[in-house]
């Protein structure tokens, strides 16, 4: 298989999944369960990500510059400070000890 034939596939797989959720009934979705479990899903799936992304490199936990630089971002976001700045500091701050090391 190809790599396009891959991301072929796997685009129709997710319209499929995306599809199948309309065919849930409304009476399924109202329940305090299900949206109770949705929500906390989305938020875990996104921490994963950002723990997986922060600090995966292979097969391999690493702590490197982006550790910092992920905190430095955690803070100003709980400051409320706004995102473009949120960025340039996150960067600045793994320029800066990746430049020291």
């Amino acid at each position: 298989m190809t790599i396009w034939q891959i991301v072929i596939a796997g685009s129709i797989a997710v319209l499929a999944i995306k599809f199948a959720g309309y065919l849930v009934p409304i009476s399924v979705l109202s329940r305090q369960a299900p949206a109770r479990i949705a929500d906390l899903l989305t938020v875990a799936l996104l921490a994963a990500l950002i723990a997986v992304q922060t600090l995966g490199n292979g097969q391999a936990i690493v702590l490197d510059a982006r550790v910092p630089a992920v905190l430095v971002a955690a803070v100003l976001f709980w400051l409320k400070v706004p995102f473009i700045v949120v960025v340039m500091a996150a960067a600045i701050v793994a320029a800066a000890i990746r430049a020291l090391s």
